[in-house]
């Protein structure tokens, strides 16, 4: 058997992080001496640790750690597995995506010498709202729900026999914004006007184009409410989103366009 201390030495861990482990029940000691308190560790259970930090590595938390090494079934731990290449991959993609936006916003500071020009680029308009037909799915959900929930609507597609335009959106109805649950509707343009749940029937809103990823969404937001706080607007409805181009159309994140349109009226 091996002593804490060279079990420690092998796996390239500290006896702290061990006698964590211990305390978790994530990896006991195979033998403690009742009388010096000395802990004892396996040869086998050298695998045991050098897996517990590989799944670190992936990501992995603790206790979710613990869960898998209890699993007898492969099926259930390759699925796990899985679910945490996805989670990385769409990790990847946020972080290249960020790294992106910082040299864009690095280029114009250079450029401008004004650290806040990147965020003063949107161009405002007062218009009307398009007319559209739609199928809708309104919910408290997080925006990393969408995608399930459009699920949903996606399926009344061929049931119903309606032709999609093309066009979606997301309506925002809480006056305060969580990603985590918020009351959102989410829905999806159709030409069918006697098969839609709704119709939105235009309006005059404040409107602006943004480009690129959902996470800087909320400059063009600001932009707008700046805008109308400065022209003597208000807003008049609950703000919505238009997806122009995403990536269903094979795009990158740079080039997403999404519409933001915010009913008003006049103070």
């Amino acid at each position: 058997m091996l002593q804490i201390g060279e079990f420690s030495r092998i796996c390239q861990v500290s006896v702290k992080t061990l006698h964590h482990y211990d305390k978790l029940g994530l990896l006991a000691p195979a033998k403690v001496d009742p009388l010096t308190g000395y802990r004892y560790y396996l040869p086998e259970q050298i695998d045991t640790m050098n897996f517990i930090q590989r799944l670190k590595r992936y990501g992995f938390a603790l206790e979710e750690i613990q869960r898998l090494l209890a699993l007898s079934d492969n099926q259930e731990l390759r699925r796990a597995l899985r679910r945490q290449k996805e989670k990385l991959k769409t990790a990847q993609r946020e972080m290249a995506t960020t790294l992106n936006e910082l040299q864009t916003h690095i280029s114009v500071f250079e450029r401008t010498g004004d650290i806040m020009t990147i965020q003063k680029s949107y161009v405002i308009e007062v218009k009307d709202s398009p007319a559209m037909h739609v199928l809708t799915n309104r919910a408290r959900m997080g925006v990393d729900e969408f995608g399930k929930y459009y699920g949903t609507l996606f399926e009344r597609v061929p049931k119903e026999r309606v032709t999609p335009t093309g066009l979606n959106g997301a309506r925002y109805y809480d006056e305060e914004f969580n990603s985590e649950s918020s009351d959102i509707e989410l829905f999806i343009g159709i030409r069918e006007r006697e098969k839609a749940d709704t119709v939105l029937e235009p309006c005059p809103c404040a409107s602006t184009v943004h480009h690129g990823g959902y996470s800087t969404l909320s400059e063009a937001y600001g932009a707008i409410v700046s805008w109308m706080l400065e022209n003597g607007y208000e807003i008049a409805g609950a703000p919505f989103e238009l997806y122009i181009k995403n990536q269903f159309d094979s795009l990158s994140p740079d080039d997403w366009e999404t519409e933001v349109y915010f009913p008003i009226a006049k103070k």
